[in-house]
């Protein structure tokens, strides 16, 4: 494909856009670990949240608290330069992002799962408590389901915003499409220059948010979660 590129575009252009691509992979790479790991530990704290435990309560609502009250900046430096400095530690950029993008992901995440959760009428748990089910089976049997259906649109529409977190990580020298983006904007090359390399950058970032975009609303009215704006017809 390199040569490809070259051949069609010519030096340096077609190495360019070779090296953005390549180095999109690892852009999506850290989005799906920060994804599902979020996704994960968020429905974990959110679950400890509406569970029936003062304290779980108090220490759910404190986790998400600290982690959307922290800029995700912070916690990459945090993460992959202060902590580790402190105990004379070096941490692999990889593990600093993922363990950065899932903690932040999963404040947002939670909340989300919390709300689907919540909006599920009471009636539903009494109902089950009625016929003799406890917290955990009727979660898992009548509310979740139901849930699901409520949260799936806003979850893959917060995938946006977890890729475009990435970008952060270059920081903390993680190695994707804003780190080589950087690198060949800063080169002394001529046709790298920061007006061309930035917005083929955003073209590719674009190309990644644009569709999830779409999904989610697709899936909003999919799953009825958003209101027709139609008049109704007077009967």
């Amino acid at each position: 494909m390199r040569e490809f590129l070259i051949e069609i575009l010519g030096r340096p252009h077609g190495i360019v856009l070779y090296q953005l691509l390549d180095a999109t992979q690892f852009t999506i790479y850290l989005s799906l670990i920060a994804f599902v790991g979020g996704g994960i530990l968020g429905a974990l704290i959110a679950l400890i949240r509406i569970a029936p435990n003062k304290w779980g309560k108090r220490a759910a609502i404190a986790y998400i608290w600290l982690f959307q009250s922290t800029p995700l900046l912070m916690l990459l430096f945090l993460t992959g330069l202060g902590v580790p400095r402190l105990f004379g530690m070096n941490i692999n950029p990889w593990y600093a992002a993922c363990i950065s993008l899932t903690l932040y992901s999963s404040a947002y995440m939670s909340d989300v799962w919390r709300g689907a959760l919540e909006a599920i009428p009471q009636g539903q748990w009494e109902g089950a408590s009625a016929l003799g089910l406890r917290f955990l089976p009727t979660l898992r049997l009548v509310v979740a389901p139901q849930a699901v259906s409520i949260a799936l649109a806003p979850t893959v529409g917060f995938m946006v915003q977890i890729i475009k977190g990435t970008s952060l990580a270059y920081i903390i020298g993680f190695t994707d499409l804003m780190t080589i983006g950087k690198r060949w904007a800063n080169a002394p090359v001529a046709g790298t220059e920061p007006y061309i390399i930035f917005p083929l950058m955003a073209l590719i970032y674009f190309s990644l948010c644009f569709p999830l975009s779409l999904y989610s609303r697709y899936l909003e009215r999919r799953m009825g979660t958003v209101k027709s704006l139609r008049p109704v017809a007077a009967a």
